[in-house]
């Protein structure tokens, strides 16, 4: 089944019910956004030629036509390849490439002119391109899709630095939302589902149980994170539900305390995406009392690995509490989570080993990539790559990540990618990057560098260089100019001797 006909059967019961806001205003009622969806879905179809199976990309910051565009794909059995807007043109120019989109969205429709890579077959349109009251064509229902048809091709980078499309099903996204209610947070008609963090990831994931109901889902002005402006939606709008990185609701809290606000209006924040320490958890809870709830899971089991509901986030009565809370929760009611070590063998309970997945929600593979995608799912298990254990009431703790990922921000950093883009420069002979813990952000980006003989190259050259060629976010907070780098007999550089160093120093 299409996961674009809940959109279709809520607009048929509840045409007039508020659907999209861009802040407080109302942008679309179901009815509207069901037909923008369908005559949108008719617009690629009959201009473009884009049909069952095809790709379109989205690469946006959120607003309100996105959550139009993502249906009005899925609408007609095409697959949805939403791109981190934090990307630079040259790295989103790789995936549409490789995803071999035929259109892309963007906010200008002009972003790819001048030389940045984009496929000379890829038509570029603006996200305004198709105008809602222009459109002509009949709302019909959605297109026939099977289970197992590829709704979001999501790109999330593995340990070479290069992304890899994460094919999820339309299953996948319908097991996805239905879990939701029954592990992480109740859902009603009056949420006000909120989009702080970017909709080509988790937060955009967490819409569709909100359409199946018929919430109302709000695109901040800002189109992205400000507290000040999530507080005043919340009292305005009241029961504001949203994902959020750690480090947001650091920020959140922080700002809450200098205006004395107490959370008001907000229902719930589910976190997730990077950790979330005891003490910034126990803190909010201090501030905000029980509004929260956490969920583990990564591109290739979205949003659905484990969860801790409101209740169990904020209890203080069981004598593991704390524990618990500084875990992320038990396997959620779609997977079957276990332990193993390199072997693959199942570890007893309270040892550390690699986190293993198995459900309805793992994805189907890795796009064009059957070398990765045989290596990560083995025997219908996926293979995370992180490392934890299991308690004796199946509470996971996560203790490392068997990737070299770096977490900032909520958003992951592959260290391949900005020491390839550092390695570009004249001046630089050796690299590595590595994460070290951040306060604000979780993990900050820091880089060891051993420059050639001769030259003397600044922070702020290599930041500029870095800016030229990959996002502004991935560049390193931090340089730290080495005369050699640590390697082991076998050359490979030694990153945990790194680490050992940057601790010493901190």
């Amino acid at each position: 089944m299409n996961i674009a006909t809940w959109l279709y059967q809520t607009a048929l019961v509840r045409p007039d019910a508020p659907a999209i806001r861009l802040g407080n205003d109302l942008y679309a009622t179901y009815g509207d956004f069901a037909r923008s969806a369908a005559h949108i879905g008719a617009f690629l179809c009959d201009t473009h030629g884009i049909g069952h199976g095809d790709r379109v990309a989205i690469f946006t910051r959120n607003a309100p036509e996105y959550l139009e565009l993502l249906y009005g794909v899925l609408w007609i059995g095409a697959t949805v390849v939403p791109v981190n807007h934090k990307l630079h043109p040259k790295e989103a120019a790789w995936i549409i490439a490789n995803a071999e989109a035929r259109v892309v969205f963007t906010e200008s429709g002009t972003l790819f002119t001048g030389g940045t890579g984009l496929p000379p077959d890829v038509r570029e349109l603006s996200i305004g391109s198709v105008p809602r009251d222009q459109l002509t064509a009949p709302i019909n229902s959605p297109a026939g899709v099977s289970d197992d048809d590829t709704a979001w091709l999501f790109y999330t980078s593995g340990t070479t630095g290069r992304p890899k499309g994460v094919m999820i099903t339309h299953r996948n996204l319908r097991v996805m939302a239905m879990t939701y209610p029954l592990d992480v947070d109740q859902i009603f008609p009056t949420d006000h589902p909120l989009y702080a963090a970017p909709m080509s990831h988790g937060a955009g994931l967490y819409n569709f149980h909100y359409v199946r109901i018929g919430a109302c889902h709000v695109i901040p002005p800002s189109q992205g994170f400000d507290p000040a402006e999530i507080a005043s939606l919340a009292k305005s709008l009241e029961n504001i539900t949203f994902f959020a990185a750690p480090t947001m609701i650091k920020r959140l809290i922080a700002h809450a305390q200098t205006v004395d606000y107490n959370g008001d209006g907000i229902r719930t924040i589910i976190y997730g995406g990077g950790p979330m320490y005891l003490a910034d958890i126990d803190h909010a809870l201090d501030v905000f009392g029980p509004r929260f709830a956490q969920i583990y899971g990564q591109g290739e089991c979205p949003m659905t690995i484990t969860a801790m509901n409101r209740d169990l986030v904020a209890d203080t009565t069981h004598p593991d509490a704390t524990q618990r809370r500084a875990s992320v929760g038990l396997a959620q009611a779609c997977v079957e989570i276990r332990i193993a070590d390199e072997d693959l063998k199942d570890l007893p309970t309270g040892e550390v080993g690699e986190v293993l997945v198995c459900g309805d929600t793992v994805m189907a593979g890795y796009w064009r990539n059957p070398q990765a995608t045989s290596a990560t799912l083995v025997d219908g298990w996926l293979r995370t790559g992180d490392l934890g254990r299991l308690d004796s009431d199946g509470f996971l703790t996560l203790t490392d990540r068997s990737k070299d990922v770096i977490i900032s921000g909520g958003t992951n950093i592959y260290p391949r990618e900005v020491e390839e883009a550092l390695l570009t420069h004249p001046d630089v002979y050796e690299i590595a990057v590595i994460g070290a813990p951040h306060a604000d952000w979780g993990e900050e980006v820091v880089a060891f560098v051993v420059v050639r003989v001769g030259t003397s190259p600044s922070p702020e050259t290599l930041t500029d260089w870095c800016k030229a060629q990959i996002a502004s976010f991935k560049k390193p907070s931090r340089y730290i100019f080495v005369p050699d780098l640590p390697k082991n007999s076998y050359g490979k550089i030694l990153k945990t001797q790194l680490r050992a160093q940057l601790g010493e120093q901190s």
